[in-house]
Order: structure tokens, then sequence, then C-alpha cells
């Protein structure tokens, strides 16, 4: 019997995180031939992620743009990618959750009728608009996907009133989890130590809010909103906390936070940091702010209270838990939240010990057991 032949496409590094674990299994196992590709739609940060967990892309189509639209984007994706799948002919496409490379992956894969695997599926707002373009992409991934991973029993909920039938659905919690078990065994950097040590960061000592807000629904006056916010913090609480804020490349992000935090005492402004510090800086945190979705799983697996600079979470299994909570980009509530759990012990206790609904580490496991079932 030959092998199943399975084709991981991503693009980012979200994705590459939550992929990664993944295809590590899939390279282990004897019945599946496992190729990867990835759309390079983020260079630096994808390939951060490749060289730490070690991955080596069979196919890089190396797709990134300055400034490039997401027509632009998809365009170049359905181009380069359709004659790869011809020639190829893959059993499976994989996909995870909701960035253009899954949108446009899924897409071309079914015109070639080729079965899609979709890794985190079942995430949903309600809001086309929230998170942009994200909840759309999703949405589309998961009409034409034939196994759907679902991470949560909420998400397979989410997928059974949009009439996917239960047979297709599997629930493996997210292999996010699975990616932060390997990085919880890997020392810190150097650098990260280093920057802790100057800022007074230890135990007994300051503590540390890590904030990462780039998306797109907050460009404008929302994250203009989130660093006043952030200031008004840093000064309530100076000498107690300091803040460090990767900034996102993206010059929408860039120009607004430093014009209005670059001289700001206790706050820190980074350049977008690796992976491998970024986990160990939040495993450091008292607080995150962030719009990020990965962050809001990876912070509740590390049980780091966390505030979410959005109106609507695709992951409201974080909320229920009591780890999440939504504060906008308001600035009144993002200060007064903030504000709370850094003053009121019982309040951050209550946060900090709500269990994990995001998984057990054993996803890709579950997802690879799935696609040789599904073969058998």
């Amino acid at each position: 019997m030959k092998p199943l032949r399975v084709l991981s496409i991503f693009g980012t590094r979200p994705e590459a995180v939550k992929m990664a674990p993944i295809v590590q299994r899939l390279a282990h196992t004897a019945e599946i031939d496992s190729k990867v590709l990835v759309t390079a739609q983020h260079r630096e940060m994808l390939d951060q992620v490749l060289d730490l967990f070690e991955i080596h892309p069979d196919l890089d189509l190396n797709l990134m743009r300055p400034d490039q639209s997401l027509a632009q984007l998809s365009a170049q994706i359905f181009t380069h990618l359709d004659p790869v799948l011809e020639k190829m002919c893959p059993d499976w496409v994989l996909v995870q959750g909701d960035t253009t490379t899954v949108l446009c992956a899924a897409l071309a894969a079914f015109y070639r009728r080729i079965r899609v695997g979709h890794i985190e599926a079942g995430l949903r707002t309600g809001d086309k608009w929230q998170p942009f373009p994200e909840e759309i992409n999703r949405r589309t991934a998961g009409v034409v996907a034939d196994l759907h991973f679902a991470p949560t029993e909420n998400s397979r909920q989410n997928l059974l009133r949009e009439g996917v039938p239960d047979a297709r659905i599997r629930v493996t919690g997210n292999p996010v989890i699975d990616a932060l078990h390997q990085i919880a065994e890997m020392p810190a950097p150097p650098e990260v130590y280093h920057l802790l040590q100057a800022l007074g960061i230890q135990d007994g000592g300051r503590r540390l809010g890590l904030v990462t807000a780039h998306r797109r629904e907050n460009f404008g006056e929302p994250i203009e909103a989130i660093c006043r916010a952030l200031a008004r913090l840093a000064a309530e609480f100076a000498g107690e906390v300091e803040w460090i804020y990767p900034v996102h490349l993206n010059p929408h992000i860039q120009e607004p936070v430093r014009r209005i935090l670059g001289s700001t005492p206790h706050v820190t402004l980074l350049p977008p940091l690796e992976y491998l510090p970024l986990v160990h800086l939040q495993r450091r945190a008292a607080l995150v702010l962030t719009d990020s979705g990965g962050i809001q799983e990876e912070a509740t697996a590390l049980k780091v209270p966390t505030l979410v600079l959005r109106e609507v979470t695709e992951r409201p299994e974080g909320v229920a838990a009591g780890v999440l909570k939504l504060v906008g980009a308001d600035e009144e509530r993002i200060v007064r939240e903030a504000g709370r759990l850094l003053r009121d012990p019982a309040a951050y206790e209550a946060m900090s010990s709500a269990p994990n609904p995001f998984g057990d580490g054993h996803a890709a496991e579950r997802i690879v057991q799935a696609l040789l079932e599904d073969a058998a």
C-alpha cells in the first residue's frame, strides 16, 4: 500500500508554530509521505519558527512583498500554488487557522479535487468584520474542508450549527499547546535574562506587563487609545511594573506607538521578538495585554491573566474559563481592568488559577491518527 501523501501549507509565524508539532509527527509516521510548502506570506518571522522547530520546507513560494494588498497576495498564492498541486497530486492538503494562505490553499485544493484538512476549525466570532479578514477566511476554509480538526467542544458545536456532519469533525485540542510543551523545555535565550535583569524584573521585585497589539481592526484611533492607556498605566504603576511592547513592523502600528510611547518611562519598545523569547517573556509576565489570537491561547496555558484588546474573540473558552477578559480598545476599560488585576490579589488569583480549555498537548497525535483512520 503506497503511503498517504500529505501536503502541509502555511505562510505566517502563528501558522508555523501550530503546524510544527503536526509536521514533526507526520515526518515520523511511516504510512505517510509528508511534504511542506510555505507561501512565506510573512518572511522573517516565519523563518525564525522554521529554524526553531527544525522544519525544512520542500517548497518555498517566497511571496512576501512590501505593502502587498490582500487581493495581490491572494492572486500570487493561487497563481504559484496551483501548478504545485497539479504536479504533486497530494491525497490531503492541511491548512491551519485563518490567514490568507489558508483561504487560498483550501480553495486551490478544492479546485483540484484534493481533500482538505482544516486545523483549528470552527472558531467563530459571528461578525465578518472582526477579526478582519480572518473570520471570512476560516469560514470559507470550513466550507471546503473534508475533515475539521476542532480545538474544543465549543468549536465543534459551531461547526454542527453550520451543518457540518459530526462524522467529519474531530475534537483534537489546539496544537499550540503541543508547541508550548516543546518550547518550555528549551532554556530562555540570554537576551531575555539580560532584559529582565536590566529592568529589575525578578521574584520579589518589579513585575512585568507584556503588550502586543497589531491587528488591522485596531489601526487608527483604537491603537492610539491602547497606547494612551499604556502610558497611563506606566505612570500609575511607576517603580512597580515594567511594560514591554514588541512592536509590529507595520507602519500603521509603528507610527502611533512610537509617537505616543517612544519616550514614556517604564515602557520598553522592542522590535518583533522571535517565538522562543516571546514565550519566555509570557512565562515571566504578571499580566498580558494583547489582540493576538495565539497569545490568548498561550497565556491561558501559562496561567497568565490576559486582557484582550478586542471587542469579540473567537476563543470564548478562555473568557468562560476566566483567564481572558475582553476590554476592547477602550482606554478607560483597559486602565481600570489592568489596575484592578495589579492591585487586587483576589482578582488576580481568580484569573491565574483558571483551567486551560485549549488542550493537553496531544493534538498532533490525534490529527495524524485521524488521517490514517480515514485512509484505512
